[in-house]
């Protein structure tokens, strides 16, 4: 007897025996217990999750012997036959290779009849969104309204490419890529079956290289039970799939956070000896920042998948480096194939690593700035991603017109105002105050520019906060004509000052100089913004 692919062999027969789709198996479950099956059902996925496996299972359930049901016996000739290829009433056709409007005729003629066998003629499309344009509308109306004895199973890992009116007639399922520890739990209980023993490693690899498809991870035993005979080590997966080691990984990353260039330089001439994939290697490290990023906002979310030379770097690794280090490896990534040489690309990624670092400006920027604002992000233009930089700025000269300038820039915010009112008093400057027995008055006076804000409900309102804030009677009177700058023109000064001392920051920066001078980086305009400071630091 001829041996059986594991993919076939270990192939789901019950809905019980199907991993990772809950929400499909659910709904199916309850549609065939109650014999209220759609006649035409859409599954959408990607490879190796389930769709063909999934119809067959409903069409052992439509035509089972004992009945319509959602547990299907698995022992009559119906379902043995359903499992072994050879119902005749489940027909599957491949849409790849049955394009054309002809082909679809055929199917609309022959599901007239009668199912041979079974109780229902169950039609499995693979691959439907293959058909041509002229296919899908001559199996629209039979997609509405078909026979009663017949049930359309549509299969596509592309259901972009149908059409509306097709999606309209069918019942759709999206079925999910399945989860790693899913499928590494599946492989390690085929190898039990098999009486095959595998290291943990060795599972958590061939799970990855899965990609989220069962039936490649099981394709991918076969393939490694044939390369190992029968013994799986980490080291062996590692060999036979081409990929580098975790270790391997964890060592970049590590010189990389130490700042070891000694150290990353002789990771990748060890690497190049083994002529690895550079662009996965590159897709592998970004693989790992990502989850370094993760549980550093979520520590919550560590599974036993986390090796502990991961979770060193966790604790090594600050938030703004791992961000900075994710974005320089995806770059680097689309970057790849212009570079002269695969591995002259991966490298210089690598430095860009060691070389960029979120801090560098504020720790190499001049002794002579003191206290104040810090700047933000500077956008520079290069092969590398921009380098965020805090340098602290002296802080803008006060506004000295007049004494009284500051009365009401003093006040005004204690008014807790907010609206059209807010914008009213933030647009007055001070004036006058006088006092007598009926409490005192108090004159502003409005920025010319504004005076389509002021009317006599927002006077009030200022008045009545005034009254509040004050704890006295107030009498006020706004006038057109601001003698001194208002709050709102001296935020704005303020801001401008701090502006103009961020980008003066920016381009004295010895570290932004050495990009200017070494990669031909430029400073995008308008991108310097300063970092506002804490009210309550």
């Amino acid at each position: 007897m001829s041996y059986l692919a594991l993919a076939r062999k270990y192939r789901p027969r019950r809905f019980d025996d199907v991993l990772g789709q809950p929400h499909v198996v659910k709904a199916l479950t309850h549609a065939l217990a109650a014999d209220r099956l759609h006649p035409a059902i859409l599954l959408t996925g990607t490879r190796g999750v389930g769709k063909t496996t999934l119809a067959r299972i409903i069409a052992k359930g439509l035509n089972c012997e004992t009945g319509v049901s959602a547990s299907p016996c698995g022992k009559c000739s119906a379902c043995t036959g359903v499992d072994e290829g050879r119902f005749v009433d489940l027909l599957e056709i491949d849409a790849a290779s049955n394009t054309g409007v002809d082909d679809v005729r055929q199917v609309i003629e022959n599901a007239m009849y009668a199912p041979a066998r079974g109780r229902y003629k169950v039609y499995l499309v693979d691959e439907v969104h293959m058909l041509s344009k002229s296919a899908f509308n001559a199996l629209l109306k039979t997609l509405e309204e078909p026979p009663p004895h017949v049930k359309f199973i549509l299969a596509t890992t592309d259901p972009q490419k149908l059409p509306v009116t097709v999606l309209s007639r069918c019942l759709q399922f999206n079925l999910k890529r399945l989860p790693q520890s899913e499928i590494r739990g599946r492989l390690n209980r085929v190898l039990d079956d098999e009486k095959l023993q595998a290291e943990p490693g060795a599972l958590v690899e061939l799970a990855r290289a899965a990609d989220g498809s069962m039936r490649d991870g099981l394709s991918l035993l076969d393939q490694a039970i044939a390369f190992s005979g029968g013994k799986l080590t980490r080291a062996g997966m590692e060999e036979m799939l081409g990929t580098i080691g975790r270790q391997a990984i964890y060592d970049i990353l590590n010189a990389v956070v130490e700042r070891k260039a000694d150290a990353l330089l002789a990771c990748i001439e060890k690497l190049d000896a083994q002529a690895p994939d550079y662009s996965a290697l590159l897709n592998d490290l970004a693989t790992q920042v990502q989850r370094i990023a993760v549980l550093q906002v979520l520590p919550d979310a560590q599974t036993d998948d986390d090796e502990p030379a991961l979770l060193e770097l966790v604790k090594k690794v600050t938030p703004e480096d791992t961000q900075l280090y994710y974005q320089i490896l995806v770059l680097g990534r689309r970057d790849l194939p212009w570079a002269p040489d695969p591995r002259l690309g991966f490298e210089m990624t690598l430095l860009r690593l060691l070389a960029f670092r979120p801090d560098d400006v504020a720790r190499l920027s001049a002794p002579a700035v003191s206290s104040a604002t810090p700047v933000k992000n500077s956008g520079i233009k290069s092969a590398s991603p921009p380098v965020a930089s805090r340098v602290e700025r002296p802080a803008a000269v006060p506004e000295a017109d007049a004494p009284e300038v500051f009365v009401w820039e003093q006040e005004w915010s204690g008014l807790k105002l907010d609206g059209f009112s807010q914008q009213l008093a933030r647009h007055c400057t001070w004036i006058s105050e006088t006092t007598d027995e009926t409490g005192g008055h108090v004159r502003l006076g409005l920025d010319p520019k504004f005076k389509h804000l002021l009317n006599d409900e927002r006077r009030e309102d200022i008045e009545r906060a005034l009254v509040r804030y004050r704890a006295k009677n107030q009498r006020l009177k706004i006038e057109i004509g601001a003698p001194t700058p208002t709050p709102a023109q001296l935020d704005a000064r303020k801001k401008s000052a701090r502006q103009q001392a961020a980008e003066e920051s920016i381009e004295n920066d010895p570290v932004v100089n050495a990009l200017k001078s070494k990669f031909g980086a430029t400073v995008r305009p308008g991108s310097i913004q300063p970092i506002e400071p804490l009210e309550n630091p």
